[in-house]
């Protein structure tokens, strides 16, 4: 799910996939490796941002626009709930 920021500016990303009853985000494959997306990397519209862990399932996170990661709001391992903010992207 995306909205409008209230600078309309940046799109934020929020949790919905996977996340319905919470689960733990993680922002890297794998302890120790670099993240999928930090603040400032430009990504493209289906790149993997996340993957959040909810009943033993991994839920890849994807970004829904070309653009770049102005805001992350969650840390590895960080417990996320639905509709929780997780990245403001500013679109191409």
């Amino acid at each position: 799910m995306v909205g409008d920021d209230a600078a309309g500016v940046a799109r934020e990303l929020r949790a919905c996939h996977g996340a319905a009853d919470g689960g733990a985000g993680g922002r890297a494959p794998e302890p120790g490796a670099k993240p999928y997306a930090d603040v400032g990397d430009t990504v493209k519209k289906g790149q993997v941002l996340c993957i959040i862990e909810a009943m033993k399932l991994m839920n890849e996170i994807n970004s829904d626009v070309d653009g770049e990661v102005v805001k992350v709001y969650v840390e590895n391992g960080q417990p996320v709930q639905y509709g929780e903010r997780l990245f403001a992207i500013r679109p191409f």
